[in-house]
């Protein structure tokens, strides 16, 4: 059998921190996302998707 390819996503931080709760700021962080405009790649894991989640208004998602 061969293995399911993982789904990726993308994930860009459109909106500032600032002014945001600390759980937010830490969980865009944990994400790998610093300034404004930087983006990662990860796996469309369950985890993941609820930190996406959390911090819907401030990132954009995009499937690859």
């Amino acid at each position: 059998m061969a293995k399911a390819k993982a789904k990726k996503i993308k994930i860009t931080l459109v909106r500032s921190v600032a002014r945001t709760l600390p759980a937010q700021r830490r969980t865009v962080k944990a994400l790998g996302l610093g300034r404004i405009s930087s983006s990662v790649v990860h796996e469309a894991s369950d985890p993941i998707l609820v930190m996406v989640r959390v911090v819907s208004h401030l990132v954009k998602v995009e499937e690859l």
